[in-house]
């Protein structure tokens, strides 16, 4: 008995499901899910990096720790669906399909072009230090996260860098590694657990 009190105790902890220690209050289904109903706030509040950890425990590491917003739409989630660059130019987004990706194992794509974003703000003259890490970071043949491009666009990248990096020189990779996100992970990811149960979570949260 005090082994199920202490289940018992663990699951009413546990985010996003409600149940009593008293057995009086399970009386049926409908019973629960109108409480369910009644404790669920109509705007989904919670901390969203919290939700997702606790969600899906793969995710642990690599999510944001100040950018993510706290409050998330299910309007926000549904337009993630229109296109690659709506999710992308969402912070949250970029989390949730960041974390996607490193359960797929080709985190590297989402890091590097978002580097590459970073890269297009920087000053003149840190250009050549901020070029010389992404390059040796993502794109030389010995990269700790080598992303998947042909030796010719390696050795053009390589060659405009050496002569004298502008904030476009990444332009080309970055399409590449853009569209192979576009056309590959990005449909995975609408399919996906991930997204199909946050985006059930917030539309349940947002009933009256």
């Amino acid at each position: 008995m005090r082994a199920a009190a202490i289940s018992m105790s663990k699951l009413d902890k546990m985010p996003g499901m409600f149940f009593s220690a008293n057995p009086k209050e399970l009386k049926s289904t409908s019973l629960l899910e109108d409480k369910t109903q009644r404790r669920r706030p109509k705007t989904f509040g919670m901390d969203m990096k919290a939700y997702l950890r606790s969600r899906f425990p793969h995710m642990e590491s690599g999510m944001k720790s100040s950018k993510s917003k706290d409050i998330l739409s299910a309007d926000e989630v549904i337009q993630w669906s229109q296109s690659l660059e709506k999710l992308l130019a969402n912070q949250t987004g970029q989390d949730v399909f960041g974390n996607f990706l490193k359960s797929e194992f080709s985190e590297e794509n989402i890091e590097f072009w978002l580097a590459c974003e970073d890269y297009k703000k920087t000053e003149s003259d840190l250009l050549h230090y901020k070029a010389e890490k992404i390059y040796k970071v993502f794109v030389h043949s010995d990269a700790a996260k080598q992303i998947n491009i042909d030796f010719h666009t390696r050795e053009s990248t390589a060659k405009k860098i050496q002569e004298a990096p502008t904030p476009t020189c990444f332009d080309e990779v970055q399409k590449i590694i853009y569209t192979l996100m576009e056309k590959d992970s990005y449909p995975r990811f609408l399919k996906s657990d991930i997204y199909l149960n946050l985006l059930n979570d917030l539309q349940v949260n947002t009933l009256k």
